[in-house]
């Protein structure tokens, strides 16, 4: 990727041009369901709408939309698109786009309906999803003779696995938030795998445009397979053993691996553009996330839900936003954009993210609801303002005359 500024923003999207590559409709499906969702639960949550009658209870259907709805749909426009730049395999076909995008949309009607006809057609399309995508990226990922990048797939199956290990405890009637608990740190992990590519080049580039100041920059694999491991453990702990206080010191080893990741990106003032800042909060976010957790494991103050919040609005949150605002106008033949609208999303989404932790705090008390109401808003308005700036983008032509996804020509 270059850092090529481009602001123009063509009108006139075909309907065509919606399917040059497979991020596309999947970034705009994510950040659709990202103002739904949180709009119809703050709706319900006000009583202005009723809280969703499905297998779980209501809680269990929020966070799922948020793991397996939203999370999800980024993770397959990502997937599709970035495993054909890293390993050269040809695209994907429309056909196979389209099929997963039915997978998705008819999980979340058949989830928010299974009230009505039971959990096992939402169990059958959100499984299938998972399963159809690991078989579209596996080939590609296997066939590259480094196998730089497997690491994508054995998460990815680890997910499916935490899907269908919900979609069963659904059906047993146990404890299904377990599952997507555990969930939420095998996202994490997908982070680190996934930025620690994006960032090397997205920071050198930053580097290399500003005179090659500052250390060269290298997501160090010890220190990114540390943080993965600690994650893993944490979230096994918390799978196995919920509500261990013991399990509070492995959120903090998390936390700690997580900081030491940051130690990968002092390179001086580069630090303070934009393409480096906000991934590197997102290091934070997580990080604080886990320190959440963690002390309140230990201390027994009852703090999962602010640091859930933390990690699944704060580092996923800002994690999805950066990855869809580059990859999206890159791979759509624009540059990177240099507009203040970026900054001022990815600000609003991580204060929507501390809005929702203090939410979570014990004596939140009668501000609870107001705080609630408040994070939905500014998740809205975060969400509102990618769409605002990017539909063109996603569902227009290219302006370089390019095809598919490749990265933007020079425009003539």
């Amino acid at each position: 990727m270059s850092t090529r500024t481009d602001h123009s923003s063509r009108p006139g999207a075909s309907g065509s041009a919606l399917w040059l590559c497979a991020f596309r409709p999947f970034f705009l499906l994510t950040a659709v369901h990202a103002l739904f969702a949180v709009g119809y639960w703050a709706g319900a949550l006000a009583g202005l709408l009723p809280l969703p009658d499905v297998p779980g209870g209501a809680i269990a259907w929020h966070a799922h939309e948020l793991i397996f709805g939203f999370a999800t749909a980024s993770i397959a426009g990502f997937l599709l698109t970035a495993i054909i730049e890293f390993t050269g395999a040809p695209p994907v076909g429309r056909k196979a786009v389209t099929s997963l995008l039915a997978l998705w949309f008819c999980g979340r009607i058949a989830y928010a309906m299974a009230g009505t006809i039971g959990i096992g057609p939402a169990a059958l399309m959100d499984v299938g999803f998972l399963i159809l995508l690991v078989v579209r990226i596996a080939g590609p990922l296997w066939r590259d003779p480094s196998r730089r990048h497997v690491a994508f797939f054995h998460v990815l199956v680890a997910l499916a696995a935490s899907h269908a290990g919900f979609y069963i405890a659904l059906l047993r009637q146990t404890d299904a938030i377990a599952w997507l608990l555990l969930a939420v740190g095998l996202l994490m992990i997908l982070i680190i795998v996934a930025l620690s590519r994006i960032s090397m080049r997205l920071v050198n580039d930053v580097l290399e445009a500003q005179g090659g100041l500052g250390a060269p920059y290298l997501a160090r694999p010890p220190r990114r397979n540390f943080a993965i491991f600690c994650i893993a453990v944490y979230s096994g702990a918390e799978f196995v053993f919920p509500g261990n206080g013991a399990a509070g010191w492995l959120a903090l080893a998390a936390a700690a691996a997580v900081f030491n990741l940051l130690n990968d990106w002092h390179v001086g003032r580069a630090l303070f553009q934009r393409w480096v800042l906000i991934p590197y909060v997102v290091y934070w976010a997580m990080a604080l996330g886990y320190v959440t957790l963690g002390i309140g494991l230990l201390s027994g103050g009852g703090l999962g839900s602010a640091g859930h919040h933390v990690l699944l609005i704060g580092a996923l949150g800002l994690s999805i936003l950066i990855v869809m605002a580059v990859a999206g106008r890159m791979h759509s033949g624009y540059g990177l954009d240099h507009r203040r609208w970026l900054p001022v999303a990815a600000a609003v989404l991580l204060v929507a993210g501390l809005t929702r932790a203090a939410a979570g705090l014990p004596h939140a008390g009668a501000v609870h609801a107001l705080l609630l109401q408040g994070a939905a808003v500014l998740w809205i308005v975060a969400w509102s303002i990618y769409l605002a700036y990017s539909w063109r983008v996603l569902s227009g032509p290219r302006p370089d005359g390019g095809q598919g996804c490749d990265e933007p020509r020079e425009l003539s």
